[in-house]
């Protein structure tokens, strides 16, 4: 048996490719978009994707199992569990006409990938249709699993997050219900063998759980013994009480990318090819409705922007700034230097922002700047001068930490809303003052002013945040 992780550092998300070298079949587990780098992988190993599966119906990036079975023909496996809601809407809807190639699985159904068996157990909890895959290794003289493929169900060292339906899904009251579910589905994996590998669809970074570890891949035993979620809660109440608090705010884009992934992401068949933009079209861009994702460092983007632009730097909070702040369907130009262009591409199209038409480089936009100086500044002040600033009625403060950071201890009188949750809120944000935003050090509190200041707000950046405050001795509620 072949065994592969193709791992999505920005997202934290891992797929998996498992194969029968005897036969030349293999299974991809939870993909991605971009497909071609699992095709790709699979070549390079002498074999051929026959089939393809998911865990669940995702939420924090856009699937790429229709997108595979349309450039492969693979055999779809897909979860049947969850009720009406959660069904696999797109498996009947191929372009060209007619159903994809596939089956429905429920709790207990098995599937062979060449001489591998894969068997589906209903996990629900984290969604509603999860499913884990025990597998075993036939062709190898096996008779019982060696590994599963674990989803968004258990972690290293956490579980995944029960409240996303409630939070990011919009249905209200759900999120108690679900994490009942999950202790239950919990209960049931603590009885499986010590020994079998654990292969989680996620690491250290996803907004999929609170408390996810660094390490890729654990172990049943591992986890029983060290999973605060797993070995602390043995009363399902206090569980329940226990695994919803501290969630964070999940990214504004999670609620599309569940309903994308249920009714069927959009086909890109390549990805986008932004054209490179003169110094002279900038000016007729600015006069269109776009998303300029500057990706500069905060110290040139803050000193001298494009009006409207979006503080967006191409590390791993590239995908879930975009995501939070862009709509789909607005025309996106990114600012970037022209050998990361496919970079930031591909991290577009896996959150579904396809609509990238062209770029300007940072060389680019100095031609301009220099012609036509139509850049914007934007303000930022050392987050200790509050200690001598003069709050009145026409200032504002908002904390763009999660709620649980902000409970913990905040400046009196503070606005808080989390960074990613700002697109929708901003009608609750003060229009006719001047805001004075900040974060734990400085990073999201940037991104978040940036995209305050293309919406029309008065703001300042605080830098260095609570923590400099903190540090001062300023006043904290707590």
């Amino acid at each position: 048996m072949l065994f592969r992780m193709l791992y999505d550092h920005k997202l934290a998300q891992a797929a998996y490719l498992i194969g029968c070298q005897r036969t030349g079949e293999a299974i991809i587990i939870d993909p991605e978009r971009d497909v071609d780098r699992y095709i790709e992988e699979v070549q390079r190993n002498g074999l051929k994707i026959t089939a393809i599966t998911e865990t669940h119906i995702h939420a924090d990036f856009l699937s790429g199992a229709r997108e595979l079975a349309e450039r492969t023909g693979a055999r779809l496996y897909l979860s049947a569990e969850g009720g009406p809601d959660w069904q696999y809407q797109w498996v009947n809807k191929k372009p060209s006409g007619g159903l994809y190639n596939h089956q429905l699985l429920k709790d207990g159904d098995t599937f062979k990938v060449g001489n591998v068996q894969f068997k589906a157990v209903h996990t629900p909890g984290h969604t509603p249709e999860h499913l884990i895959y025990l597998v075993t290794d036939l062709g190898g003289g096996a008779s019982e699993p060696m590994g599963l493929a674990s989803g968004d169900f258990i972690f290293v060292g956490d579980v995944g997050r029960p409240d996303l339906l409630e939070t990011a899904a919009g249905q209200v009251g759900t999120k108690e219900v679900s994490a009942q579910l999950l202790y239950k589905s919990i209960q049931r994996f603590k009885k499986l063998p010590d020994y079998l590998q654990v292969w989680p669809a996620h690491g250290a970074g996803s907004a999929c759980g609170k408390a996810l570890g660094a390490v890729p891949q654990s172990t049943v035993g591992y986890e029983k013994r060290f999973n605060p979620a797993l070995g602390m809660f043995t009363n399902e109440s206090i569980f329940v009480e226990s695994i919803l608090y501290g969630q964070p705010e999940p990214p504004y884009y999670f609620a599309r990318m569940k309903k994308e992934n249920r009714d069927g992401p959009a086909i890109l068949g390549q990805l986008p090819k932004p054209e490179p933009v003169t110094a002279e079209a900038i000016k007729r861009i600015l006069k269109k409705a776009v998303a300029l994702l500057d990706t500069r460092p905060w110290a040139e983007f803050s000193a001298g922007h494009l009006p409207g632009a979006l503080y967006s730097p191409l590390n791993t909070a590239f995908p879930t700034i975009a995501g939070s702040y862009v709509e789909p369907g607005v025309p996106i130009y990114l600012i970037v230097e022209k050998s990361r262009v496919n970079e930031a591409v591909t991290d577009l199209i896996r959150i579904g922002l396809d609509e990238v038409v062209g770029y300007i480089t940072p060389a680019t936009l100095k031609a301009f700047a220099k012609s036509s100086r139509k850049l914007v500044r934007t303000e930022s002040m050392p987050m200790t001068d509050l200690k001598n600033y003069r709050l009145d009625s026409n200032t504002a403060i908002l904390d763009v930490r999660h709620a649980d950071e902000f409970e913990e201890g905040h400046l009196r009188g503070t606005v808080n809303i989390a960074h990613t949750r700002l697109l929708p809120r901003l009608d609750e944000i003060p229009k006719n003052k001047r805001l004075l935003v900040h974060c734990l050090s400085g990073s999201r509190s940037a991104y978040a002013t940036a995209m305050l200041q293309r919406h029309g707000f008065n703001v300042v950046q605080m830098e260095g945040g609570f923590q400099a405050w903190e540090k001062v001795g300023g006043e904290i509620v707590r």
